[in-house]
């Protein structure tokens, strides 16, 4: 409760001061800090006011890493009598960082391990509030600096992770630090799920305001509680009323029934769903629909399939689906597959990361051509769904 009401009433850009200050009256800390995952998933940067700075540390090598990964507390044992407690920070399953604790060892810290996790939990809440408020922690996640065409890519992006009893989702785009057309969009009710996936058209900052026309467009029809088709009909006309047909989104649009995973979809364009179901790989076919602002009033029609728990999709832009190895040979479904099937072990929320790994690796050189966008979608549903047929999707 103390470190609650102090994180409450800190000053936006003061929340690990305050943080800090609990922790090391109410739990004899000996040191507190933060660190906040980077754009690219590769790096936990520290939270720092200068002087005060440290080094980041590696995601995947580290003990602060193995607990942003494994999304448990982590204890370290270093010599001596103190001991080093990483905790993730995490707000509904978005992944921010961790809160590393310095403390007494022994049955001290085993003792306030659970209400330090509670603690790190608010704090994560309190981060996401202040970022409206100051720029310290979105400047705390930058490794590189950002492009303009990717401040704007980043800053409509609802998060990186998310979190229900019904679902798991995961994300990520690459170049992380340059990314221009490629996004996503989801939203949540009591009901339903939707969930965007789009891939932009053209480079730099005209791909980026392309984008977050259709996406707004998108985002108003959805919240006027327009259909899915009529929000797709909707964003068509406001992107061809601007660009008449010069410049157009390709989307794939769900909107699934959280009760019955139920879904109904719209395939406006290139990007595509594969499915991971007891074990096999297989693409979700669509009716081919034309992209969003190509022609004036374009009619589109929502077809229906279902999920089932235990089910993963992984939604892929064709940045992904079209690289070329340094021979010529696109990546394509089939080395798709086989990197599903590889990742099948890993959260939702690690997915996309590690897909677009092994796509580099095809790549041969870490820097792509295009914007390369993964989502992992994990269908756990709800007590009684039962099994469903697909429906009108081939």
């Amino acid at each position: 409760m103390a470190a609650e009401r102090a994180l409450r009433t800190a000053a936006p850009h003061q929340l690990l001061d305050a943080v800090r200050r609990v922790l090391t009256d109410q739990y004899a800390a000996d040191s507190v800090e933060l660190y906040l995952a980077d754009y690219g998933l590769t790096v936990l940067q520290p939270v720092s006011v200068l002087p005060h700075t440290l080094q980041p540390v590696s995601v995947a090598n580290s003990p602060a890493g193995r607990a942003f990964g494994a999304q448990e507390p982590y204890v370290e044992t270093p010599p001596g009598d103190l001991v080093r407690v990483h905790l993730p920070v995490t707000v509904r399953g978005d992944r921010l960082g961790v809160l590393t604790v310095t403390l007494p060892g022994g049955e001290h810290a085993d003792g306030c391990l659970g209400e330090l996790a509670e603690i790190a939990e608010v704090l994560g809440h309190e981060i996401v509030v202040a970022e409206r408020d100051t720029d310290l922690y979105l400047q705390a996640r930058r490794r590189d600096r950002l492009t303009l065409a990717a401040e704007m890519q980043w800053q409509l992006l609802p998060g990186r992770s998310c979190a229900r009893p019904e679902y798991e989702l995961g994300a990520q785009l690459e170049p992380a630090y340059a990314v221009f057309g490629d996004n996503f969009d989801w939203s949540a009710t009591a009901d339903r799920l939707s969930l965007y996936v789009t891939n932009g058209m053209g480079e730099g900052i005209e791909a980026s305001l392309l984008t977050n026309l259709a996406i707004n467009a998108l985002r108003n029809a959805r919240r006027a509680g327009l259909p899915l088709a009529d929000q797709a009909a909707l964003a068509d006309q406001a992107v061809y009323a601007h660009y008449r047909g010069r410049c157009y989104l390709s989307v794939l649009m769900l909107d699934i029934e959280l009760a019955t995973g139920r879904v109904r979809a719209v395939d406006a364009g290139s990007p595509r769903l594969l499915r991971l179901r007891r074990g096999v790989v297989e693409r979700v076919p669509f009716d081919a629909q034309l992209p969003l602002g190509m022609f004036e009033e374009t009619d589109y029609v929502a077809q229906e399939f279902a999920v089932e728990p235990g089910d993963r999709l992984v939604f892929v832009s064709d940045g992904v689906y079209d690289v070329a190895s340094p021979g010529g040979e696109t990546y394509g479904d089939a080395a798709l597959a086989r990197a599903i099937q590889s990742t099948r072990l890993l959260p939702a929320a690690e997915v996309p990361r590690a897909v677009l790994r092994e796509l580099s690796g095809h790549r041969g050189r870490p820097v792509p051509d295009d914007d390369a966008l993964v989502v992992c979608l994990d269908w756990r549903g709800r007590e009684g769904q039962g099994k469903a047929e697909v429906r009108g999707c081939g």
